[in-house]
């Protein structure tokens, strides 16, 4: 099931402007703080979909009876274009326990690429709703790999995948070898490039966050 947020008009689209304009986007605390920005909101149209309880809560005056979230999810990112957007996430899901994933692009000389997986560091994901980001879904690979070993590891109840934008490809990738995921997108481009980097797009979400890579 793919929610794309973007499709209708809100505030969304100012947030992926500035995201994509090449002037905008050379002020890295304002980029940080865009992806925040769209976890928080993606955060909260999650929540709405997730399961919910009733409790009583006493105030000066009485009690009142809230619906709130039977659990929080897990929050897991892919390092390290994920972290600005994992923050925007956890800033609501307040209470969320995280999971850092290192994935990365093992260039090779004729330009082509493996997907690279070093480390995991989680909690136990067992009978519990975790949400993977990760700001860019070019190919899908370093995606559908990172889950595909979470779910490895554990019985994982539900899974909703992150990004801000995604290739037509990427999504088409990951519905295939993850069918049961919810995907979550802000815009939905078209092309990609022969090294594959998402066309529009915004370029190197990592390197424009936290500086060009060595």
């Amino acid at each position: 099931m793919i929610h794309h947020i973007g499709k209708a008009n809100s505030i969304v689209n100012q947030f992926l402007l500035e995201l994509r304009d090449a002037e905008i986007q050379t002020d890295r605390q304002r980029f940080r703080k865009n992806l925040e920005r769209l976890g928080e909101i993606f955060a909260y149209e999650i929540s709405k979909t997730l399961a919910y309880k009733t409790v009583d809560v006493d105030t000066t005056l009485g009690t009142a009876s809230i619906n709130v979230l039977v659990e929080q999810p897990i929050l897991a990112t892919i390092l390290r274009a994920g972290l600005p957007l994992h923050q925007g996430l956890l800033n609501i899901f307040d209470h969320a326990d995280s999971a850092y994933i290192s994935a990365y692009r093992k260039l090779k000389k004729n330009g082509a690429f493996n997907i690279q997986m070093e480390y995991i560091s989680s909690p136990d994901m067992d009978s519990r709703i975790v949400l993977v980001s990760d700001p860019m879904l070019a190919t899908g690979q370093s995606m559908v790999l990172t889950c595909k070993e979470l779910l490895a590891r554990f019985s994982i109840s539900e899974m909703h995948i992150v990004t801000v934008i995604a290739s037509a490809e990427g999504i088409e990738y990951v519905k295939a070898h993850l069918p049961k995921a919810k995907i979550w997108v802000a815009a939905i481009d078209e092309e990609m490039t022969t090294k594959a980097y998402i066309v529009p797009g915004l370029g190197d979400a990592g390197d424009l966050a936290f500086g060009v890579k060595g």
